[in-house]
């Protein structure tokens, strides 16, 4: 690993995205973490009904296990660490089950697992204490929805990603954390960032909006499509952040796709409603920074600023 530098590949955007991705990024060039986002709301209820049909011992995303056994040793080799949300609805028993594969291949890796973000034993205390958990959009509250709840789970943030790789972690697996939380963790490790460095934050925050979703942001879903030179094996995405929270987004020679101005704008504007991109470890300003194409397949960002979080 750099000294002044982390270079962080994405393998998964959704639950389903290609499988070999994680080997090809382990593979195809040099990365210091290897992360994967698995969750969207609706994979939470896939996961629910996972749990309610196979057993209490499920709830996570087992195909990121079919890629643990893939990378494991190259990880382990090449001092390479593993950050995934993958562990849904049940984090600890599939931190038990990648156990078991480490043990199987004879490989000697610490795997940390989080929790903390299931909400479901106390929403009767929280009801009790005011919260009304109103709908976002029909501003109705739960009790007046008619609805029981089957899943509730808090956005977690980045600092329980830190403290596990600070306690010699090399494979962490995560709950329902936020999206970006994947990469504002190890980067926050890296550099031993405060909870008040919030422009630096605020940078690997939007490193990981850019990213999390895979190949959206190498050409995979960009308007200007016939800008993009091959759709053939479409390269996935890299973040390569430094100490000040400055990073670029690239992806391994050789693949398909395009890193170029246009695709990491459009991947920047998606899924938000305001330029200030809000999280639970800081508010990022998106209006605030700065993209350039540096060369082919290479993009700068800097001078996203922060502001302390909700």
């Amino acid at each position: 690993m750099s000294k002044d530098i982390i270079k962080i590949a994405n393998c998964s955007g959704y639950y389903g995205d290609k499988l070999s991705a994680a080997k090809e990024l382990v593979d195809g060039g040099p990365i210091d973490v290897l992360t994967g986002d698995y969750l969207a709301e609706l994979t939470m209820t896939i996961l629910y009904n996972q749990k309610l049909q196979r057993g209490e011992d499920k709830g996570y995303v087992g195909t990121f296990l079919k890629q643990i056994k893939e990378v494991a040793k190259s990880c382990k080799e090449k001092n390479i660490k593993i950050i995934s949300n993958a562990g849904g609805l049940n984090p600890k028993s599939m931190a038990n089950e990648i156990k078991k594969i480490l043990n199987e291949q004879s490989i000697d890796m610490n795997v940390a697992y989080i929790d903390g973000d299931d909400l479901l034993p106390r929403m009767k205390e929280l009801s009790d204490e005011g919260e009304t958990f109103q709908n976002i959009d029909k501003k109705i509250s739960l009790d007046d929805s008619g609805y029981t709840t089957l899943t509730a789970n808090a956005y977690l943030g980045a600092w329980g990603i830190k403290e596990a790789l600070d306690n010699g972690a090399d494979i962490v697996v995560c709950p329902r954390v936020t999206d970006a939380a994947v990469v504002i963790g190890p980067a926050a490790w890296k550099f031993n960032w405060k909870r008040n460095d919030y422009d630096a934050l605020a940078g690997a925050l939007a490193a990981g909006h850019i990213i999390e979703c895979g190949c959206q942001a190498t050409g995979g879903n960009y308007a200007f499509f016939k800008e993009v030179p091959s759709f053939d094996n479409v390269g996935y995405p890299i973040a390569e952040i430094l100490e000040d929270g400055s990073f670029y987004v690239t992806k391994h020679p050789g693949t398909g796709g395009l890193v170029s101005k246009g695709t990491v704008t459009a991947q920047l504007l998606y899924e938000i409603r305001s330029p200030a991109y809000i999280n639970p470890d800081v508010i990022a300003h998106f209006d605030t920074l700065k993209i350039e194409d540096i060369e082919k397949d290479k993009v700068y960002i800097s001078g996203c600023r922060g502001s302390s979080p909700p």
